[in-house]
Order: structure tokens, then C-alpha cells, then sequence
């Protein structure tokens, strides 16, 4: 299987399956010299883990991260960091019934057609549960990202169609409701995840194929749930006219020795990001998630014989994967921010002298 791999310097290749004995990453390209321990990894895999809450996937997963290889005394040695999480609650035998059926939603026609072949134990390669792997990664990249003095946060704006921008904990409860509702109904919802990354430098990103928002948009778009991403105003720049989608500049008066670190945006319709480079606004990213697939109404559907039939999907699944995705949202934003800054540093002539002269 190609495309388990991803970033060009700070490299990472996961592995692993929802039901097999584990998953992982080998993260290559990530310096020598940061400090880094378990705990920091953890710390990430908590905020996505399962069965915290009703509105979660009651599989009971630890999701303790043990870091193989690529630490010593603390510190990473500039080797490939290899991470495992060992699988600890399957229960495979949930999916005996619709093991021959191509589930609605779900991406087992697709392998079938491709391979020949697939694992329907939760989806195999296309579970959700991969998603630990681009976590474990993330957080090195986020930590990473720390000590050049960029943030990457990502939260949910939206749940199952209620907005939870304005009176969040009253949304919040609104949304909460709704959702366990639709659990006891067996079916299940979407949402919207908001990422922002600030305080990174301009002009990190390429301009023609390799564009910041486009390098973004794939990595967004590769979580499994994902169906649209925006960048800054998104869709509905395509309403507004140029003399209001255009974010004028001004000098703003501090002690910077140049221009450049006195330049600033009055708006930020662009989310930080113009022809494919960061202008040094913040960069805004949403991503607008499927409702969770696995649900236990009826669905008409087609077995591998051919047949048309109807199937309940048993087991435990999230009524909505937001709130555990959020995370991976933050993750992926990470990975191709950091990959983007360390290749930015051969861009310039007096970028590679700072880094070499004597």
C-alpha cells in the first residue's frame, strides 16, 4: 500500500490497523538536541482517546505511546523516532455479520475494488483509530514548533449543526443533547473544526505547486472523516468583490530594524496565507467533518456476491468524531507547518550562511 508517508524533511511513515496488535509512526528528519519524553506525546493521544464520554466510542483504549527509538538521555539524536501504541480492546467479532457487506459511508468498497481483498475489522487502514499515528507525530511537531515560537490550536466550532462560536456553554449543552439524542435514535453527526496557527514568519510555503494552503488542504482533507476544508473567509470569498476581499497593509510603529516586522494586515480574509506563502497573519483553517458513518439504522447496501441487502452496524462508534478529531486537525496543521519552516531554511542565500559561516 503507497501513501503512508508524508512530509519531505520532517518525515513520518504510520502503520498499523483499528484491530491489529498495534499502531504506530517512524518520524525521520526531526533535529538533534529537542527535548522530548512520553509524557509529551501522551499529553495529545489524551485529548483524541475513546470512551471519555457518552458522546464518544465506549471502546476502553489506554493509548499509552511507547517511544522505541530516536531519544537518548531526553533528547532527540536526530535518528528516525519510532512510536508504538499497542491495541488493547477490539472486539472484532462485532463486525461477524457484516463481513462480507460494503458498509455505507465507509471506504470497504473502495479497497475491495482496489485489493481485492480487505480487512473489515473497523475498516482496517481507513479506521479512525490510524489517526493515533499523525497524533504521535504532531506532538513532536508541535513541540518543535514551540521552540521557533509558533502555536498550532485547533477547536471545534460547530456540532451537529448548532454554532459554537456565541454563548459557547450554552451551545455546547445544546449540541451535547442533540447528539447522545441521535445515539439513542442510532444514527449520527458532523461537525466544523477551527485551526489557527500563529506568530509564523512570512514567506514560509512555495508558490506555484507546493503552496502553503494547498500543502493545508491535503494534509486536512487526508483525515479519513473530511469532506471540505476552507482557508480564511473560504467559500464565501466567492461573494464578496476585491475591494473587500483585499487585506490592505499599514506599518505599525514598534522597534523592528525593518519595514517587515512592522508590516501588518487591517484584516485577515486571506487566513494569513497569499499566493501560497504566509503574509504573518494568523492562519485560519476549518475543516467540516461527515457525520460518523458506522450507524445501527438499517442501510440497503451490496454484499461481495452481489446481493442486495440491509444491515445494522453493531459495536461502539462515535456518534459524531469531532470532538476526538480536533486533535488530529491540530496534528496535521503542525506537521505541515514544521515541514514547510525547515525546508524554507535553503530558500535564501543568507539563511544557509547564518546557519554555516564560522
Amino acid at each position: 500500500m503507497a501513501g503512508s508517508q508524508y512530509g519531505k524533511i520532517f518525515h513520518i511513515s504510520t502503520f498499523g490497523e483499528s484491530h491489529g496488535k498495534a499502531l504506530g509512526v517512524v518520524v525521520d528528519g526531526c533535529p538533534a538536541g529537542l527535548s522530548l519524553s512520553e509524557e509529551d506525546i501522551q499529553e495529545m493521544l489524551e485529548r483524541r482517546r475513546p470512551g471519555k464520554n457518552l458522546k464518544m466510542t465506549q471502546r476502553k483504549e489506554g493509548d499509552k505511546v511507547e517511544i522505541l527509538s530516536g531519544i537518548f538521555e531526553g533528547k532527540t539524536t536526530g535518528t528516525p523516532i519510532a512510536m508504538v501504541v499497542w491495541n488493547e480492546d477490539q472486539r472484532s467479532k462485532d463486525y461477524g455479520e457484516i463481513a462480507h457487506a460494503f458498509r455505507p459511508g465507509h471506504g470497504d468498497y473502495g479497497f475491495f475494488a482496489k485489493y481485492g481483498f480487505r480487512d473489515y475489522r473497523g475498516g482496517g487502514r481507513s479506521s479512525g483509530r490510524e489517526t493515533i499515528a499523525r497524533v504521535a507525530a504532531g506532538a513532536i511537531a508541535k513541540k518543535m514548533l514551540l521552540e521557533l515560537g509558533v502555536s498550532v490550536r485547533a477547536k471545534v466550532i460547530e456540532l451537529a449543526g448548532i454554532s459554537l462560536t456565541e454563548d459557547r456553554q450554552k451551545a455546547e449543552l445544546l449540541a451535547e443533547q442533540k447528539i447522545l439524542s441521535l445515539r439513542e435514535q442510532g444514527d449520527s453527526a458532523g461537525g466544523v473544526v477551527e485551526c489557527l496557527v500563529e506568530d509564523l514568519p512570512a514567506g514560509i510555503g512555495e508558490p506555484v505547486f507546493d503552496k502553503l494552503d494547498a500543502s493545508l488542504a491535503k494534509a486536512v482533507m487526508s483525515i479519513g472523516a473530511v469532506k471540505s476544508v476552507e482557508i480564511g473567509d473560504g467559500i464565501e470569498v466567492s461573494k464578496s468583490l476585491g475591494s473587500e476581499n483585499n487585506d490592505a497593509f499599514f506599518l505599525e510603529e514598534n522597534d523592528s530594524p525593518s519595514f517587515e516586522g512592522s508590516l501588518r494586515k487591517g484584516s485577515n480574509h486571506s487566513g494569513g496565507i497569499l499566493g501560497g506563502m504566509s503574509d504573518g497573519s494568523t492562519i485560519r483553517i476549518r475543516a467540516g467533518f461527515k457525520p460518523t458513518p458506522s450507524i445501527s439504522k438499517p442501510q440497503q447496501t451490496v454484499n461481495e456476491a452481489g446481493e442486495e441487502i440491509t444491515i445494522a452496524i453493531k459495536g461502539r462508534h462515535d456518534p459524531t468524531v469531532v470532538e476526538r478529531a480536533n486533535v488530529v486537525v491540530e496534528a496535521m496543521t503542525a506537521l505541515t507547518v514544521l515541514d514547510a519552516m525547515l525546508e524554507n531554511l535553503s530558500a535564501r542565500l543568507d539563511y544557509v550562511k547564518r546557519a554555516y559561516r564560522r
